[in-house]
């Protein structure tokens, strides 16, 4: 027997069915570095006269990076490299913050704290910059790992020394447009931190604590005669009775607040042995009795809350008297309807007591201990005081009830310890007066895009109630409030604005420690005995709160306002909203054009991703596994506007589904074998049909592929991937043109075409995977034949494909259907053992007219199509009834059964003219005709 192998094209290509990603990756990174990938795109694009700028939100500089990062980072590096493919310069300059306690609490654990490891405050804040250092190459790496392409040699880090002296600037600016001002009202204070924290340094938990109602007796009883109508007796037994889940404010009370429009009785009762004659709002009677345990309460009168004010009561700490003032904030959802207040540790008591002329009375300390001149609880830490103070007030005939209470209570992000409201002097970002608040509401409501389109509303309802920002920390590592302050006064120096501008030329020299070691007689020379140089620094959140200054409005290449910021979707409450309030505050506008959110990550129980449940995916472990084009294609597929799901079962899938994608690829580049683009390509007004029909989809599938990219939907352009890949190409096109390919003389037109088709598609395809699966794109482009129009394919733009129109034209939609039916028909004949494969089977298609005509136009090549050796065309009504049906199909019926025709060894075809030649006793005619004739044509498939 001869062996026709050599006569045949053989698919040949350097690109390996198995993507050993985790190996090689690593190697085309290491490329990619020395050849300054990103450098030469950048340069590609510079010509470019449409520019989309992503602002990245820098991620803390502590710890390695966790699965959230790499969603963030791979989103970011998908965003810009389709912005690229779809003809912008998209620069990528990727940023870290580096001030902050996190940081500033490793160094103390670490090395020590000021005074002991450290002589200066100066030579702790160099070791805080240092370690931040350490921290940000190591996040590096792994961002550079997942395949992220950006400036990573020239970071932005809020921690330069120009960074540092703009954040200065911008705070000159927003106090030259009156937003700025200091208080004491009460902010979050965390007592580990011993700091100020933000709203957004602010997490929830649930924690049980206990609820105590007091009794504070009335000390004016003729005022309880006159409104409740009763006896000089009674009114002499009388109390407000407050509730409070806060006991330890007790000793910080100042009054008492009712609500004058509500009703409220004198009620007595006996509790626990004791007679009880209360004040009490008539709306929680029922309740109260309830948690009481009382069975009914005698109403001794009725008054309203109105008649109340002026009231003194005996507070229960250093027999105290405090009056009773009137409040709308009082209401009837829980407690007595008598609010307990301490104007120094609540927000709502604070703006109460504003026109009380009180001074607060503040007995915790920074650690959250009490002072040593509180009686009872002295040196006693808030958290452990609420059953002493329980007993006291039992001791005192105060104690009316007591229970444990458990609910949601905001507790610090950092520490999760329990936080408390505390008023000390801080600096505050004011939301009214200026207009600040009110002109960011409007940005939101009609001057940003969100995706998704609920993203508007989460930023408008945390702007909806926004209490002035506490932009200052009693820390030493973050840029200080460069300010001085009258020390009789506390007013601003009245050269402020003036000298912000040589404070910050000072820091841009010299860092933040330019202000701090700085003598004030150096700027304020004989002033200085009568100012304070202000020490606090700023909360975080306003150092990358204002990078679209320092950053955007600096960086050559970047422009101001960006047109996309994208996070998760915690930062409404972060860094969306801080950038918001400073550009808003500095610039009069929002300095992001978009806003894209994503979702957090969960397992597959939607429990969130924690190491205490042993459910973490460390991104560095599936790269070193899977690779981390497993991992971007993971999070390209998931919808990332919801919560997203990974496990290792969820990534197996995901690598399932690139090996399709990369076997695709494969076969494509197999196929291209000896085509030159620049001499082999067949005109498009002469491609086989099937050939210009698929170059006709590809161009259909790329306009809505760019779509999905310029609306952020990645999860489509996915699953339109794949579904071209398992559809059109895996279960049709590809299918069909095989013994094309292999089999026609290799220069012939035929063959010629398909390959043609291939290179086009093959153009299109590897442009569409370059966003998301990077390192396997380059890989293709390196295997394509013809010169590339740039080393690496993150430099072009989408392909323009050419027009095909092809030899001929039929239905291929309608074709593709029939094909997928006869597939199914020769499947179930196989299964029952009738035929060994669609090249041992004979088909016979029974069709409706309208098939029949669409069939008959393909001639002999229908069995091309279909795959078999012989594929005949009958008319519907002599179907047998053994012929096979498809409602996908309708009007056709298939008839499957086994050739008994002789094989030919060269194209695996059954055919009757087998041996007809005896040159060539092994092949059909048509072999024979492609190994020493001219070679077949095709006009269809």
């Amino acid at each position: 027997m001869t062996d026709y192998k050599h006569t045949l094209n053989l698919p040949d290509t350097p690109f390996p069915m198995r993507g050993n990603l985790a190996k090689r990756e690593p190697e085309m990174l290491a490329q990619w570095i020395a050849e300054d990938c990103y450098g030469q795109v950048r340069k590609a694009q510079a010509a470019r006269e449409k520019q989309f700028i992503l602002h990245d939100g820098p991620p803390y500089a502590n710890g390695d990076i966790h699965i959230g990062h790499a969603v963030n980072k791979v989103l970011k590096d998908i965003v810009v490299k389709s912005k690229g493919l779809d003809g912008y310069s998209a620069p990528y300059i990727p940023g870290w913050d580096c001030h902050g306690l996190p940081i500033e609490h490793k160094v103390e654990t670490t090395i020590g704290k000021i005074g002991q490891a450290f002589e200066t405050a100066s030579a702790f804040r160099d070791a805080c910059r240092s370690y931040a250092s350490t921290q940000i190459e190591r996040q590096k790496v792994d961002f550079q790992r997942l395949g992220v392409l950006g400036d990573w040699d020239n970071p932005y880090l809020t921690m330069d020394y120009a960074v540092e002296a703009d954040i200065v600037r911008s705070l000159g600016r927003i106090i030259a447009n009156g937003h700025f001002h200091q208080g004491a009202k009460p902010v979050y204070w965390c007592m580990d931190c011993e700091s100020a924290l933000a709203e957004a340094e602010v997490e929830y938990q649930d924690r049980k604590t206990h609820t105590v109602d007091v009794a504070f007796p009335i000390r004016t009883p003729d005022q309880i005669v006159s409104a409740f109508s009763v006896p000089s007796e009674i009114a002499s037994h009388a109390a407000m009775a407050i509730w409070t889940t806060t006991p330890w404010t007790l000793p910080a009370n100042q009054f008492v607040a009712v609500n004058p429009e509500l009703t409220y009785v004198l009620a007595q009762f006996e509790k626990d042995q004791t007679q009880w004659t209360l004040v009490l709002a008539e709306g929680r009677l029922e309740a109260l009795a309830s948690r009481y345990g009382v069975e009914e309460f005698e109403v001794l009168g009725r008054a309203q809350g109105q008649a109340l004010a002026g009231l003194d009561c005996e507070a229960p700490w250093d027999n105290r008297i405090v009056p009773v003032v009137l409040g709308h904030h009082v209401t009837l959802e829980a407690g007595t309807g008598a609010v307990h207040s301490a104007p120094a540790y609540g927000l709502e008591d604070f703006n109460a007591a504003k026109d009380l002329d009180l001074e607060l009375l503040t007995p915790v300390r920074d650690d959250g201990t009490f002072a040593d001149s509180v009686s009872i609880v002295a040196g006693l830490h808030v958290e452990k005081a609420a059953p002493v103070i329980a007993e006291y007030l039992r001791d005192r005939g105060r104690l009316v009830h007591k229970a444990p209470l458990e609910h949601s209570y905001p507790h610090c992000w950092r520490h999760k310890s329990p936080v408390i409201y505390r008023a000390t002097p801080q600096w505050f970002i004011r939301m009214q007066g200026e207009g600040l608040l009110e002109r960011a509401r409007q940005a939101v409501e009609s001057e940003i895009t969100f995706t998704p389109s609920w993203g508007k509303n989460r930023l408008a309802a945390m702007l909806e109630d926004r209490p002035d920002w506490c932009i200052s920390r009693q820390r030493n590592w973050g840029v200080p409030i460069t300010v001085f302050v009258h020390k009789e006064t506390s007013q601003l120096h009245p050269r402020t604005e003036a000298l912000f501008e040589e404070i910050a030329m000072r820091v841009e020299a010299g860092g933040i420690n330019a202000w701090f070691d700085l003598e004030p007689e150096t700027l304020l020379g004989d002033e200085a005995a009568d100012y304070r140089k202000v020490t606090d620094v700023l909360d975080v959140w306003f150092d990358s709160g204002t990078t679209h200054a320092s950053v955007l409005a600096r960086r050559e290449g970047l422009q101001f306002p960006a047109d996309l910021y994208l996070e998760g979707s915690d930062q409404h409450r972060g860094w969306f909203q801080s950038s918001l309030l400073t550009s808003v505050a500095i610039h009069g506008r929002a300095p992001y054009e978009g806003l894209l959110t994503h979702g957090f990550t969960v397992d597959k129980d939607g429990r969130k991703m924690s190491k205490s449940l042993g459910n973490v995916i460390p991104p560095q472990k599936v790269m070193n596994s899977l690779g981390a084009d497993i991992l971007r294609l993971w999070i390209a597929s998931t919808d990332f506007t919801k919560e997203m799901t990974v496990g290792d079962e969820i990534l197996n899938r995901t690598a399932d589904t690139y090996r399709r994608i990369r076997n695709t690829a494969r076969f494509m580049l197999a196929n291209m074998t000896g085509f030159d683009p620049a001499t082999d390509q067949v005109p498009m007004d002469d491609l086989v049909s099937l050939d210009a029909e698929m170059l006709r989809r590809t161009q259909v599938l790329s306009a809505k592929i760019m779509a999905h990219y310029r609306a952020y939907e990645f999860s489509e352009v996915t699953q339109a991937l794949h579904h071209f890949c398992v559809d059109d190409l895996g279960g049709f096109y590809l299918d069909i043109i095989k013994d094309r390919q292999y089999t026609l003389k290799a220069d012939s037109h035929a063959r010629r075409s398909a390959q043609t088709a291939l290179y086009w598609m093959t153009e299109a395809f590897v442009r569409w995977m370059s966003p998301i699966l990077s390192f396997t794109a380059q890989e293709i482009w390196e295997a394509m034949p013809g010169a590339r129009p740039h080393r690496f394919v993150f430099a072009v733009t989408e392909i323009l494909l050419p027009n095909a129109v092809g030899r001929a034209t039929v239905d291929w939609q309608t074709i593709q259907r029939a094909k997928v039916a006869v597939n199914q028909a020769i499947e179930m004949a196989r299964n029952a053992g009738d035929v060994k494969g669609s090249l041992s089977a004979e088909v016979t298609l029974y069709c409706d007219p309208t098939l029949f005509g669409e069939l008959s136009q393909l001639g002999d090549e229908l069995r091309f199509v279909t795959i078999t050796s012989e594929a005949r065309l009958a008319p519907a009504e002599e179907r047998p009834e053994n012929a096979i049906s498809d409602p996908d199909c309708p009007g056709l019926w298939v008839l499957v059964q086994s050739t008994a025709s002789a094989k030919c060894e060269r194209c695996w075809h059954h055919r009757e003219d087998v041996g007809s030649d005896t040159a060539h006793p092994d092949l059909c005619t048509r072999c024979v005709d492609n190994v020493e004739g001219t070679g077949e044509e095709r006009i269809y498939a």
